[in-house]
Protein backbone atom coordinates (compact mmCIF):
# COMPACT_ATOMS: atom_id res chain seq x y z
CA UNK A 1 0.00 0.00 0.00
CA UNK A 2 2.74 2.29 1.02
CA UNK A 3 4.25 1.45 -2.38
CA UNK A 4 1.26 2.27 -4.20
CA UNK A 5 1.38 5.86 -2.27
CA UNK A 6 4.83 6.46 -3.16
CA UNK A 7 4.47 5.98 -6.23
CA UNK A 8 1.38 8.33 -6.40
CA UNK A 9 3.27 10.97 -4.86
CA UNK A 10 5.91 10.84 -7.01
CA UNK A 11 4.00 11.09 -10.36
CA UNK A 12 1.96 13.87 -8.67
CA UNK A 13 5.29 16.09 -8.07
CA UNK A 14 6.45 15.44 -11.46
CA UNK A 15 3.14 16.56 -12.75
CA UNK A 16 3.22 19.86 -10.99
CA UNK A 17 6.58 20.24 -11.85
CA UNK A 18 6.17 20.26 -15.80
CA UNK A 19 3.13 21.98 -15.38
CA UNK A 20 5.25 24.94 -14.09
CA UNK A 21 7.87 24.84 -16.59
CA UNK A 22 4.84 25.09 -19.57
CA UNK A 23 3.45 27.78 -18.24
CA UNK A 24 6.43 30.22 -18.67
CA UNK A 25 6.24 29.42 -22.77
CA UNK A 26 5.06 32.26 -24.81
CA UNK A 27 4.97 30.61 -27.93
CA UNK A 28 1.22 29.83 -29.42
CA UNK A 29 0.51 27.29 -31.68
CA UNK A 30 -1.75 29.14 -33.90
CA UNK A 31 -1.37 28.90 -37.93
CA UNK A 32 -0.77 32.32 -40.08
CA UNK A 33 -1.96 32.42 -43.67
CA UNK A 34 0.10 35.07 -45.62
CA UNK A 35 -2.12 36.44 -48.99
CA UNK A 36 -0.85 37.99 -51.55
CA UNK A 37 -1.95 39.43 -54.96
CA UNK A 38 -1.04 36.96 -57.87
CA UNK A 39 0.82 38.66 -60.59
CA UNK A 40 1.27 35.69 -63.38
CA UNK A 41 3.69 35.53 -65.56
CA UNK A 42 4.33 33.81 -68.94
CA UNK A 43 5.82 31.26 -67.86
CA UNK A 44 2.40 30.50 -65.90
CA UNK A 45 0.68 30.44 -69.45
CA UNK A 46 -0.51 27.15 -70.74
CA UNK A 47 0.49 27.18 -73.94
CA UNK A 48 -1.55 25.15 -77.13
CA UNK A 49 0.27 22.53 -78.45
CA UNK A 50 -2.54 22.44 -81.29
CA UNK A 51 -4.19 24.99 -83.78
CA UNK A 52 -7.79 24.98 -84.21
CA UNK A 53 -9.54 23.55 -87.20
CA UNK A 54 -12.31 26.15 -88.61
CA UNK A 55 -14.56 25.76 -91.67
CA UNK A 56 -14.33 29.11 -93.71
CA UNK A 57 -16.83 27.97 -96.09
CA UNK A 58 -19.84 29.40 -94.80
CA UNK A 59 -18.46 32.61 -93.36
CA UNK A 60 -19.36 35.20 -96.92
CA UNK A 61 -22.52 33.26 -97.01
CA UNK A 62 -25.33 36.04 -96.34
CA UNK A 63 -28.08 33.83 -94.40
CA UNK A 64 -31.33 35.14 -95.78
CA UNK A 65 -33.11 37.48 -92.90
CA UNK A 66 -37.03 37.61 -93.44
CA UNK A 67 -39.06 40.18 -91.36
CA UNK A 68 -41.95 42.11 -91.62
CA UNK A 69 -43.41 45.46 -90.19
CA UNK A 70 -46.59 45.27 -87.96
CA UNK A 71 -48.57 48.49 -88.72
CA UNK A 72 -50.26 50.30 -86.25
CA UNK A 73 -52.20 53.75 -87.02
CA UNK A 74 -51.78 56.37 -84.71
CA UNK A 75 -53.42 59.18 -84.64
CA UNK A 76 -51.36 62.44 -85.24
CA UNK A 77 -51.76 66.26 -85.97
CA UNK A 78 -48.44 66.95 -86.69
CA UNK A 79 -47.69 68.43 -90.48
CA UNK A 80 -43.94 68.25 -91.52
CA UNK A 81 -42.60 71.13 -92.98
CA UNK A 82 -40.22 70.96 -96.47
CA UNK A 83 -36.73 71.84 -95.82
CA UNK A 84 -35.55 75.21 -97.38
CA UNK A 85 -32.13 75.42 -98.44
CA UNK A 86 -30.16 78.63 -96.63
CA UNK A 87 -29.25 80.97 -99.16
CA UNK A 88 -26.07 83.09 -98.70
CA UNK A 89 -25.96 86.95 -99.35
CA UNK A 90 -23.41 87.82 -101.79
CA UNK A 91 -22.27 91.16 -102.59
CA UNK A 92 -22.80 91.64 -106.52
CA UNK A 93 -19.64 92.06 -108.56
CA UNK A 94 -18.48 95.49 -109.24
CA UNK A 95 -19.29 97.16 -112.71
CA UNK A 96 -16.07 97.60 -114.61
CA UNK A 97 -16.00 100.26 -116.91
CA UNK A 98 -13.37 100.06 -120.22
CA UNK A 99 -12.73 103.59 -120.13
CA UNK A 100 -13.15 107.36 -117.94
CA UNK A 101 -12.26 111.33 -118.15
CA UNK A 102 -11.07 112.63 -115.48
CA UNK A 103 -10.99 116.70 -114.97
CA UNK A 104 -10.45 119.10 -112.17
CA UNK A 105 -8.53 122.85 -111.30
CA UNK A 106 -6.38 123.71 -108.58
CA UNK A 107 -4.88 126.78 -107.15
CA UNK A 108 -1.75 128.57 -109.06
CA UNK A 109 -4.57 128.20 -112.20
CA UNK A 110 -3.97 124.34 -112.40
CA UNK A 111 -6.70 122.73 -115.15
CA UNK A 112 -6.02 119.11 -115.19
CA UNK A 113 -7.38 116.27 -117.47
CA UNK A 114 -6.74 112.79 -118.02
CA UNK A 115 -8.79 110.11 -121.42
CA UNK A 116 -8.67 106.70 -121.24
CA UNK A 117 -10.67 105.15 -124.00
CA UNK A 118 -10.28 101.30 -125.80
CA UNK A 119 -12.36 99.30 -127.56
CA UNK A 120 -11.79 96.03 -129.31
CA UNK A 121 -13.35 94.62 -133.01
CA UNK A 122 -12.68 91.01 -131.60
CA UNK A 123 -11.86 88.67 -129.03
CA UNK A 124 -8.30 89.19 -130.12
CA UNK A 125 -7.09 92.27 -130.00
CA UNK A 126 -7.37 95.67 -128.21
CA UNK A 127 -6.90 99.12 -128.93
CA UNK A 128 -7.25 102.27 -127.56
CA UNK A 129 -5.72 106.06 -126.18
CA UNK A 130 -4.31 107.83 -123.30
CA UNK A 131 -4.63 111.32 -122.91
CA UNK A 132 -3.07 113.57 -119.98
CA UNK A 133 -2.89 117.60 -119.72
CA UNK A 134 -2.13 119.72 -116.68
CA UNK A 135 -0.67 123.27 -116.37
CA UNK A 136 0.10 125.85 -113.82
CA UNK A 137 0.22 129.95 -114.33
CA UNK A 138 2.76 129.73 -111.59
CA UNK A 139 3.02 132.18 -108.90
CA UNK A 140 5.82 131.07 -106.07
CA UNK A 141 6.89 134.39 -104.18
CA UNK A 142 9.75 136.30 -104.84
CA UNK A 143 10.33 134.82 -108.35
CA UNK A 144 11.30 137.68 -110.82
CA UNK A 145 11.15 135.12 -113.83
CA UNK A 146 7.91 133.31 -115.20
CA UNK A 147 7.49 129.93 -113.33
CA UNK A 148 4.57 128.58 -115.41
CA UNK A 149 4.54 124.94 -116.78
CA UNK A 150 2.52 122.19 -118.63
CA UNK A 151 2.74 118.73 -119.62
CA UNK A 152 0.74 116.84 -122.45
CA UNK A 153 0.86 113.38 -123.86
CA UNK A 154 -0.67 111.83 -126.10
CA UNK A 155 -0.06 107.30 -126.20
CA UNK A 156 -1.85 105.12 -128.98
CA UNK A 157 -1.60 101.32 -128.50
CA UNK A 158 -3.01 98.15 -130.39
CA UNK A 159 -2.53 94.44 -129.33
CA UNK A 160 -3.44 91.42 -131.25
CA UNK A 161 -3.35 87.52 -129.73
CA UNK A 162 -2.48 84.95 -132.65
CA UNK A 163 -2.07 81.07 -132.45
CA UNK A 164 1.76 81.16 -131.11
CA UNK A 165 2.67 84.36 -130.16
CA UNK A 166 1.10 88.21 -128.76
CA UNK A 167 2.52 91.49 -130.20
CA UNK A 168 1.69 95.35 -129.23
CA UNK A 169 2.61 97.99 -131.38
CA UNK A 170 2.77 101.63 -129.72
CA UNK A 171 3.13 105.37 -130.80
CA UNK A 172 2.49 108.80 -128.97
CA UNK A 173 3.81 111.93 -128.21
CA UNK A 174 4.89 114.34 -125.47
CA UNK A 175 5.07 117.99 -124.45
CA UNK A 176 6.66 120.43 -121.94
CA UNK A 177 7.83 123.54 -121.28
CA UNK A 178 9.03 124.82 -118.16
CA UNK A 179 11.26 128.15 -117.22
CA UNK A 180 14.48 128.39 -115.79
CA UNK A 181 13.18 130.62 -113.10
CA UNK A 182 15.95 129.91 -110.33
CA UNK A 183 18.10 132.68 -110.29
CA UNK A 184 20.76 132.61 -107.54
CA UNK A 185 19.96 134.90 -104.41
CA UNK A 186 23.76 136.63 -104.32
CA UNK A 187 23.41 138.17 -107.20
CA UNK A 188 21.59 141.31 -107.40
CA UNK A 189 20.03 141.66 -111.34
CA UNK A 190 19.18 144.93 -112.45
CA UNK A 191 15.87 145.23 -114.48
CA UNK A 192 17.50 145.08 -118.00
CA UNK A 193 19.29 141.71 -117.15
CA UNK A 194 16.09 140.24 -115.93
CA UNK A 195 14.02 141.47 -119.24
CA UNK A 196 17.23 139.92 -121.05
CA UNK A 197 16.53 136.51 -120.19
CA UNK A 198 14.56 134.44 -122.21
CA UNK A 199 13.56 131.69 -119.38
CA UNK A 200 11.56 129.68 -121.59
CA UNK A 201 12.30 125.64 -122.57
CA UNK A 202 10.27 123.18 -124.16
CA UNK A 203 10.87 119.62 -124.77
CA UNK A 204 9.32 117.69 -127.69
CA UNK A 205 9.22 114.25 -128.09
CA UNK A 206 7.80 111.53 -130.24
CA UNK A 207 7.99 108.00 -130.38
CA UNK A 208 6.91 104.57 -131.71
CA UNK A 209 7.58 100.76 -130.13
CA UNK A 210 6.03 97.83 -129.84
CA UNK A 211 6.76 93.86 -128.45
CA UNK A 212 6.07 90.28 -129.55
CA UNK A 213 5.91 87.08 -126.45
CA UNK A 214 6.33 83.91 -128.48
CA UNK A 215 4.23 81.09 -126.43
CA UNK A 216 6.68 77.67 -127.50
CA UNK A 217 9.98 78.67 -129.14
CA UNK A 218 13.08 79.24 -128.72
CA UNK A 219 12.70 82.81 -129.51
CA UNK A 220 11.02 83.88 -126.19
CA UNK A 221 10.20 87.78 -127.58
CA UNK A 222 11.12 91.12 -127.37
CA UNK A 223 10.86 94.62 -126.70
CA UNK A 224 12.08 97.40 -129.64
CA UNK A 225 11.59 101.41 -128.97
CA UNK A 226 12.62 104.16 -130.53
CA UNK A 227 12.18 108.24 -130.27
CA UNK A 228 13.10 111.22 -130.89
CA UNK A 229 13.79 114.05 -128.72
CA UNK A 230 13.82 117.79 -129.23
CA UNK A 231 14.22 121.49 -127.50
CA UNK A 232 13.48 124.87 -128.48
CA UNK A 233 17.27 125.78 -128.10
CA UNK A 234 18.21 123.73 -131.43
CA UNK A 235 18.95 120.62 -129.31
CA UNK A 236 17.94 117.03 -131.23
CA UNK A 237 18.55 113.51 -130.15
CA UNK A 238 17.25 110.00 -131.91
CA UNK A 239 17.53 106.69 -129.52
CA UNK A 240 17.23 102.82 -130.38
CA UNK A 241 16.88 100.26 -128.54
CA UNK A 242 15.77 96.67 -128.90
CA UNK A 243 16.09 93.66 -126.79
CA UNK A 244 15.46 90.64 -128.00
CA UNK A 245 15.09 87.21 -126.16
CA UNK A 246 15.62 83.74 -126.21
CA UNK A 247 15.84 80.90 -124.37
CA UNK A 248 17.68 77.32 -125.59
CA UNK A 249 18.40 74.07 -123.32
CA UNK A 250 21.72 72.65 -122.30
CA UNK A 251 21.25 69.52 -120.17
CA UNK A 252 17.92 69.37 -117.86
CA UNK A 253 18.76 73.01 -117.46
CA UNK A 254 17.67 76.02 -119.48
CA UNK A 255 19.76 79.04 -120.61
CA UNK A 256 18.12 82.51 -121.16
CA UNK A 257 19.69 85.14 -123.16
CA UNK A 258 18.96 88.78 -123.80
CA UNK A 259 20.29 90.59 -126.53
CA UNK A 260 20.67 94.39 -126.57
CA UNK A 261 20.95 96.05 -129.63
CA UNK A 262 21.23 100.38 -128.88
CA UNK A 263 21.76 103.21 -130.94
CA UNK A 264 21.92 107.17 -129.94
CA UNK A 265 22.63 110.07 -131.50
CA UNK A 266 22.54 113.83 -131.03
CA UNK A 267 23.45 117.38 -130.73
CA UNK A 268 23.46 120.81 -128.99
CA UNK A 269 24.19 123.65 -131.00
CA UNK A 270 26.16 125.32 -128.23
CA UNK A 271 28.53 124.39 -125.43
CA UNK A 272 28.16 126.35 -122.25
CA UNK A 273 31.28 128.75 -123.54
CA UNK A 274 29.79 129.19 -126.94
CA UNK A 275 33.07 128.07 -128.64
CA UNK A 276 31.58 125.04 -130.41
CA UNK A 277 28.35 122.33 -130.81
CA UNK A 278 28.33 119.57 -129.03
CA UNK A 279 27.96 115.60 -131.20
CA UNK A 280 28.08 112.48 -130.09
CA UNK A 281 27.30 109.11 -131.38
CA UNK A 282 26.74 105.57 -129.78
CA UNK A 283 26.12 102.30 -130.92
CA UNK A 284 25.95 99.25 -127.72
CA UNK A 285 25.68 95.60 -128.62
CA UNK A 286 25.34 93.16 -125.31
CA UNK A 287 24.68 89.87 -124.73
CA UNK A 288 23.24 88.66 -121.19
CA UNK A 289 23.22 84.30 -121.28
CA UNK A 290 22.21 82.91 -117.76
CA UNK A 291 21.18 79.80 -116.00
CA UNK A 292 18.58 79.81 -112.98
CA UNK A 293 18.88 76.74 -110.86
CA UNK A 294 16.30 75.87 -108.76
CA UNK A 295 17.04 73.45 -105.71
CA UNK A 296 14.00 72.76 -103.16
CA UNK A 297 14.30 76.30 -101.65
CA UNK A 298 17.47 77.78 -103.05
CA UNK A 299 17.50 79.80 -105.94
CA UNK A 300 20.22 80.52 -108.29
CA UNK A 301 21.12 82.95 -111.43
CA UNK A 302 24.74 82.29 -112.86
CA UNK A 303 25.25 85.29 -115.38
CA UNK A 304 27.75 87.72 -117.24
CA UNK A 305 27.04 90.74 -119.08
CA UNK A 306 29.03 90.99 -122.18
CA UNK A 307 29.20 94.35 -124.23
CA UNK A 308 30.89 96.49 -127.08
CA UNK A 309 30.35 100.08 -127.15
CA UNK A 310 31.68 102.59 -129.67
CA UNK A 311 31.52 105.66 -129.13
CA UNK A 312 32.18 109.75 -130.24
CA UNK A 313 32.35 112.96 -128.46
CA UNK A 314 34.32 114.56 -125.59
CA UNK A 315 35.59 111.61 -123.37
CA UNK A 316 34.47 108.74 -125.11
CA UNK A 317 36.02 105.75 -126.84
CA UNK A 318 35.14 102.45 -128.61
CA UNK A 319 35.77 99.62 -126.40
CA UNK A 320 34.32 96.16 -124.58
CA UNK A 321 32.88 95.36 -121.35
CA UNK A 322 32.09 92.28 -118.95
CA UNK A 323 30.21 92.10 -115.61
CA UNK A 324 29.28 89.52 -113.54
CA UNK A 325 25.01 89.05 -112.99
CA UNK A 326 25.28 86.62 -109.84
CA UNK A 327 22.36 86.44 -107.84
CA UNK A 328 21.14 84.32 -105.53
CA UNK A 329 18.05 83.46 -102.77
CA UNK A 330 17.41 81.02 -100.10
CA UNK A 331 13.83 80.37 -98.28
CA UNK A 332 15.37 79.99 -94.86
CA UNK A 333 11.56 79.79 -93.06
CA UNK A 334 9.03 79.85 -95.78
CA UNK A 335 7.38 82.97 -96.30
CA UNK A 336 8.70 84.20 -93.01
CA UNK A 337 12.16 85.20 -94.11
CA UNK A 338 14.26 84.89 -97.00
CA UNK A 339 17.52 85.19 -97.60
CA UNK A 340 19.26 86.99 -101.09
CA UNK A 341 22.44 88.43 -102.90
CA UNK A 342 24.51 89.02 -105.38
CA UNK A 343 26.63 90.64 -107.48
CA UNK A 344 25.53 92.22 -111.23
CA UNK A 345 26.72 95.49 -113.12
CA UNK A 346 25.83 96.87 -116.30
CA UNK A 347 26.89 99.99 -118.85
CA UNK A 348 24.14 102.70 -118.61
CA UNK A 349 23.75 104.88 -121.75
CA UNK A 350 23.14 108.33 -120.61
CA UNK A 351 21.38 110.76 -122.73
CA UNK A 352 19.59 114.07 -123.10
CA UNK A 353 15.80 112.77 -122.70
CA UNK A 354 16.95 110.92 -119.13
CA UNK A 355 18.82 113.67 -117.79
CA UNK A 356 15.78 116.23 -118.88
CA UNK A 357 13.20 114.13 -117.94
CA UNK A 358 14.76 113.63 -114.12
CA UNK A 359 15.61 117.63 -114.19
CA UNK A 360 13.80 119.42 -116.37
CA UNK A 361 16.35 122.37 -115.54
CA UNK A 362 19.69 121.11 -117.34
CA UNK A 363 20.79 123.62 -119.74
CA UNK A 364 21.31 122.31 -123.66
CA UNK A 365 25.16 122.35 -123.78
CA UNK A 366 25.97 118.72 -121.95
CA UNK A 367 28.52 116.51 -122.64
CA UNK A 368 27.38 112.74 -123.30
CA UNK A 369 29.11 109.92 -121.17
CA UNK A 370 28.19 106.28 -120.62
CA UNK A 371 27.98 105.06 -117.28
CA UNK A 372 30.51 102.17 -116.22
CA UNK A 373 28.53 100.38 -113.30
CA UNK A 374 32.01 98.19 -112.62
CA UNK A 375 30.05 96.28 -109.77
CA UNK A 376 27.21 96.05 -107.26
CA UNK A 377 27.37 93.84 -104.72
CA UNK A 378 24.69 93.40 -102.10
CA UNK A 379 22.74 91.01 -99.52
CA UNK A 380 19.56 91.33 -97.93
CA UNK A 381 16.61 89.53 -96.14
CA UNK A 382 12.57 90.07 -96.96
CA UNK A 383 9.95 88.11 -95.94
CA UNK A 384 6.56 88.90 -93.21
CA UNK A 385 7.21 88.90 -89.78
CA UNK A 386 3.22 87.80 -89.36
CA UNK A 387 0.67 87.45 -92.29
CA UNK A 388 -0.16 91.33 -92.70
CA UNK A 389 3.58 93.15 -92.22
CA UNK A 390 6.22 92.67 -94.74
CA UNK A 391 9.54 93.92 -94.99
CA UNK A 392 12.82 94.35 -96.49
CA UNK A 393 16.37 95.07 -96.00
CA UNK A 394 19.10 95.59 -97.67
CA UNK A 395 22.31 96.73 -98.06
CA UNK A 396 24.85 97.20 -101.15
CA UNK A 397 28.62 98.41 -102.25
CA UNK A 398 29.12 99.97 -106.06
CA UNK A 399 31.60 101.37 -107.75
CA UNK A 400 30.79 103.30 -111.01
CA UNK A 401 32.76 105.12 -113.67
CA UNK A 402 31.29 108.61 -115.27
CA UNK A 403 28.60 108.49 -112.89
CA UNK A 404 26.31 111.83 -113.67
CA UNK A 405 26.13 114.63 -111.18
CA UNK A 406 23.67 117.73 -111.77
CA UNK A 407 25.93 120.70 -111.00
CA UNK A 408 25.03 124.65 -111.27
CA UNK A 409 26.41 126.06 -114.05
CA UNK A 410 28.23 129.12 -113.26
CA UNK A 411 26.56 132.46 -113.50
CA UNK A 412 27.39 134.84 -116.90
CA UNK A 413 26.58 138.04 -115.42
CA UNK A 414 27.06 139.75 -112.49
CA UNK A 415 23.64 141.37 -112.48
CA UNK A 416 24.13 144.06 -114.56
CA UNK A 417 25.74 142.18 -117.72
CA UNK A 418 22.99 141.14 -120.98
CA UNK A 419 22.92 137.58 -121.03
CA UNK A 420 22.54 135.44 -124.70
CA UNK A 421 20.58 133.04 -123.76
CA UNK A 422 17.94 132.38 -120.79
CA UNK A 423 19.85 129.69 -118.96
CA UNK A 424 23.11 131.64 -118.38
CA UNK A 425 22.08 133.36 -115.40
CA UNK A 426 23.14 130.75 -113.12
CA UNK A 427 19.95 129.76 -113.52
CA UNK A 428 20.57 126.02 -114.76
CA UNK A 429 22.08 122.71 -114.52
CA UNK A 430 25.26 121.19 -116.20
CA UNK A 431 26.15 117.52 -115.45
CA UNK A 432 29.83 116.49 -114.69
CA UNK A 433 30.80 112.89 -114.16
CA UNK A 434 32.94 111.34 -111.42
CA UNK A 435 34.17 107.69 -110.45
CA UNK A 436 31.65 107.43 -107.24
CA UNK A 437 32.32 104.13 -104.63
CA UNK A 438 28.53 104.22 -102.81
CA UNK A 439 27.36 102.29 -99.82
CA UNK A 440 23.77 101.82 -99.76
CA UNK A 441 21.52 100.64 -96.74
CA UNK A 442 17.76 100.19 -97.40
CA UNK A 443 15.03 99.14 -95.35
CA UNK A 444 11.28 99.08 -96.05
CA UNK A 445 7.74 98.28 -93.65
CA UNK A 446 4.25 97.52 -95.05
CA UNK A 447 1.92 96.63 -93.04
CA UNK A 448 -1.88 95.58 -93.62
CA UNK A 449 -4.25 97.08 -90.99
CA UNK A 450 -7.12 95.56 -92.65
CA UNK A 451 -8.68 95.09 -95.91
CA UNK A 452 -9.89 98.69 -96.07
CA UNK A 453 -6.28 100.06 -94.59
CA UNK A 454 -2.70 99.55 -95.69
CA UNK A 455 0.41 101.52 -93.96
CA UNK A 456 4.30 101.02 -95.09
CA UNK A 457 7.39 103.49 -94.73
CA UNK A 458 10.64 103.32 -96.29
CA UNK A 459 14.46 104.71 -95.20
CA UNK A 460 17.24 105.29 -97.71
CA UNK A 461 20.97 105.98 -96.94
CA UNK A 462 23.82 106.57 -99.35
CA UNK A 463 27.45 107.59 -98.43
CA UNK A 464 29.26 108.66 -101.66
CA UNK A 465 33.33 108.68 -101.80
CA UNK A 466 33.85 110.96 -104.99
CA UNK A 467 37.58 110.94 -106.18
CA UNK A 468 38.08 113.75 -108.41
CA UNK A 469 34.60 115.95 -107.75
CA UNK A 470 34.48 117.50 -103.99
CA UNK A 471 31.56 116.78 -103.43
CA UNK A 472 28.48 114.19 -104.55
CA UNK A 473 26.92 117.41 -106.35
CA UNK A 474 22.94 117.22 -105.35
CA UNK A 475 22.63 113.76 -104.17
CA UNK A 476 21.40 113.68 -100.19
CA UNK A 477 22.64 111.09 -97.98
CA UNK A 478 19.21 110.35 -96.39
CA UNK A 479 16.02 110.11 -97.76
CA UNK A 480 12.64 108.92 -95.87
CA UNK A 481 9.33 108.62 -96.97
CA UNK A 482 5.91 107.20 -95.22
CA UNK A 483 2.42 106.27 -96.71
CA UNK A 484 -1.64 105.46 -95.79
CA UNK A 485 -4.03 104.50 -97.92
CA UNK A 486 -7.59 103.34 -97.07
CA UNK A 487 -10.45 102.36 -99.32
CA UNK A 488 -14.19 101.55 -98.95
CA UNK A 489 -17.19 100.60 -100.88
CA UNK A 490 -17.64 104.55 -100.76
CA UNK A 491 -14.68 106.50 -99.67
CA UNK A 492 -10.96 106.24 -100.14
CA UNK A 493 -8.18 108.70 -99.01
CA UNK A 494 -4.19 108.88 -98.78
CA UNK A 495 -1.66 110.37 -97.65
CA UNK A 496 2.18 110.35 -97.81
CA UNK A 497 5.38 112.05 -96.47
CA UNK A 498 8.48 112.11 -97.41
CA UNK A 499 11.91 113.86 -95.86
CA UNK A 500 15.18 114.62 -98.20
CA UNK A 501 18.28 115.31 -96.09
CA UNK A 502 20.30 118.28 -97.50
CA UNK A 503 22.44 118.29 -100.35
CA UNK A 504 25.62 120.46 -101.91
CA UNK A 505 26.40 122.44 -104.84
CA UNK A 506 28.51 124.82 -105.96
CA UNK A 507 27.97 129.20 -107.22
CA UNK A 508 30.03 131.26 -109.01
CA UNK A 509 29.70 134.31 -110.08
CA UNK A 510 31.80 136.56 -112.35
CA UNK A 511 32.79 138.76 -108.85
CA UNK A 512 32.17 135.77 -106.45
CA UNK A 513 34.56 132.59 -106.77
CA UNK A 514 33.14 129.09 -107.15
CA UNK A 515 31.85 128.54 -103.31
CA UNK A 516 29.86 125.06 -101.83
CA UNK A 517 26.65 125.80 -100.35
CA UNK A 518 24.48 123.58 -98.55
CA UNK A 519 20.96 122.96 -100.24
CA UNK A 520 18.64 122.52 -97.07
CA UNK A 521 16.31 119.24 -96.74
CA UNK A 522 12.73 119.24 -97.04
CA UNK A 523 9.32 117.60 -95.59
CA UNK A 524 6.76 117.43 -98.08
CA UNK A 525 3.68 115.80 -96.81
CA UNK A 526 0.30 115.07 -99.56
CA UNK A 527 -2.94 114.14 -99.07
CA UNK A 528 -5.59 112.73 -101.06
CA UNK A 529 -9.51 111.29 -100.87
CA UNK A 530 -12.15 110.76 -103.01
CA UNK A 531 -15.90 109.51 -102.80
CA UNK A 532 -17.42 107.48 -104.90
CA UNK A 533 -21.11 108.37 -105.96
CA UNK A 534 -22.24 105.29 -107.70
CA UNK A 535 -20.06 102.96 -110.06
CA UNK A 536 -19.77 105.63 -112.86
CA UNK A 537 -19.26 108.76 -110.84
CA UNK A 538 -16.16 109.91 -108.38
CA UNK A 539 -15.27 113.18 -106.92
CA UNK A 540 -11.46 113.58 -105.80
CA UNK A 541 -9.12 116.08 -103.84
CA UNK A 542 -5.51 116.67 -103.74
CA UNK A 543 -3.60 118.39 -100.98
CA UNK A 544 0.40 118.80 -102.10
CA UNK A 545 2.62 120.35 -99.96
CA UNK A 546 0.51 120.71 -96.88
CA UNK A 547 2.95 121.75 -94.58
CA UNK A 548 3.54 124.22 -97.35
CA UNK A 549 7.64 124.39 -96.76
CA UNK A 550 9.58 126.50 -99.08
CA UNK A 551 11.58 124.10 -99.99
CA UNK A 552 14.18 123.93 -102.54
CA UNK A 553 13.98 121.01 -104.92
CA UNK A 554 17.03 122.07 -106.71
CA UNK A 555 19.41 125.03 -106.12
CA UNK A 556 17.52 128.17 -106.12
CA UNK A 557 14.31 126.44 -107.26
CA UNK A 558 11.83 126.85 -105.21
CA UNK A 559 8.28 124.89 -104.94
CA UNK A 560 5.05 125.83 -105.27
CA UNK A 561 3.20 126.13 -101.50
CA UNK A 562 -0.39 124.67 -100.61
CA UNK A 563 -1.48 123.44 -103.67
CA UNK A 564 -5.33 122.32 -103.57
CA UNK A 565 -6.80 120.33 -106.66
CA UNK A 566 -9.81 118.82 -107.06
CA UNK A 567 -12.15 117.13 -109.72
CA UNK A 568 -14.38 114.49 -111.09
CA UNK A 569 -13.97 111.15 -112.88
CA UNK A 570 -16.63 109.39 -115.14
CA UNK A 571 -16.85 106.29 -116.13
CA UNK A 572 -18.27 104.42 -118.75
CA UNK A 573 -19.00 102.04 -121.97
CA UNK A 574 -19.55 102.76 -125.53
Amino acid sequence: MKKYISTLIILLVTSLTFAQERSKDTIGTEVINVVKSYTPTVSDAFKIKSSPQIDTNDIDIKKPISYSIFSIPVASTFTPNKGKAKVLKVNPSPQVYDNYVSAGFGNFSTPGVELFVHGNSNRYNDFGAFFNFISSKGGINNIELDDNYFDTRLDLFYKQEERDFDWQVNAGARMQKYNWYGLPEIISFSENAIESIDEQQKYTEIYVGGKVDYKDSFFQGGTVESNRFTDDQGSAEIHFLAKPKIEFPIASEYINADVRLEFLRGKFERNYEDTDDLKYTFFNIGFNPSLEILRNDLTVNLGVKLLYSSGTGSGNESKGYYYPNVTASYKLIDEVLTLYGGVTGDLHQNSFKGFADENPYISPTLTMRRTDEQYNGFFGLKGKLASNIGYNFKASYSNERDKPLYKLNASKTEGNDLVDYGYKAGNSFGVVYDTIKTINAFAEVTIDLSRQLKIGGNAEFNQYDTKNEAKAWNLPALKVSAFADYNNDNWFAGANIFYVGSRKDEISTPIHPAAIITVGDYVDLNLNGGYKFNEKLTAFAKVNNLLSSDYQKYTNYYVQGLQVFGGLTYKFDF
